[in-house]
């Protein structure tokens, strides 16, 4: 099995297996959507794409941003630290994010795609292995120009040290994310829309034991767990 490293801007090369992440905040918040009882996750690439979803699910509710700021008529934030205090159970959720959600979008030759954040970084290992795929490309999709992304570099050397079967190094990955330049902008009280919170839940190693398999239906991309996500 191959193992390749991609980001959101040369995703769409790749044709076997993505594993698109986003450790801040939009695949964190989507485990803490599934934990909490949601269904499904129709992941949007467009602020007017999200509101056009939200029209063709009634009772759906869109959460996102665009440069991590809540979309104005936006239900939720992309935050796991909001989504955690919301009555869940049984709804749809429409994602719109700035990194996450794009990588998906534009993995389109694509076979299979995952999504992950630290929450589950083990679990979507244990489901790509199953999947038995010929190489596995680990999108970091925050990574970008003036040291951002880091925080998703570190969670892609996790998931790969899962995939061949070394130690993961905990300590080192949590230093590095809380030290990344994203996750010290959650540390910094100057920015309240960027809780800390935030960052100690989407630093929580595999807290959950799923996966989340994305599932092209209809012109959508629809993100649901695999394994048991909530009771």
């Amino acid at each position: 099995m191959e193992i390749k490293r991609a980001t959101r801007e040369d995703c769409d090369q790749e044709h076997d297996t993505v594993v698109a992440i986003d450790v801040l905040r939009a695949f964190t918040t989507a485990a803490y959507a599934f934990a909490g009882g949601v269904t499904e996750i129709i992941l949007a690439a467009l602020v007017q794409e999200a509101f056009l979803l939200r029209t063709r699910f009634p009772g759906a509710l869109i959460a996102g941003e665009v440069d991590g700021y809540q979309v104005q008529g936006f239900d939720l934030p992309n935050s796991p630290s909001v989504i955690i205090r919301e009555d869940l159970a049984g709804r749809t959720l429409i994602l719109r994010s700035t990194t996450g959600t794009q990588a998906v979008h534009r993995s389109t030759s694509a076979a299979r795609i995952f999504a992950t954040g630290l929450t589950n970084a083990s679990a979507t290992a244990r489901a790509v292995l199953a999947s038995t795929p010929s190489s596995v490309t680990l999108v970091q999709s925050g990574l970008g120009q003036g040291g951002w992304g880091d925080e998703d570099v570190a969670c892609a050397d996790l998931v790969e040290d899962a995939l061949v079967g070394r130690p993961i190094q905990l300590e080192s990955i949590l230093e590095r994310t809380r030290a990344s330049r994203s996750g010290l902008h959650y540390l910094d009280p100057a920015h309240p829309i960027f809780p800390s919170q935030d960052l100690e839940l989407s630093m929580d190693i595999d807290r959950f034991d799923f996966g989340m398999v994305v599932s092209r239906s209809n012109g959508l991309l629809i993100m649901r767990p695999e394994g048991k996500a909530h009771a």
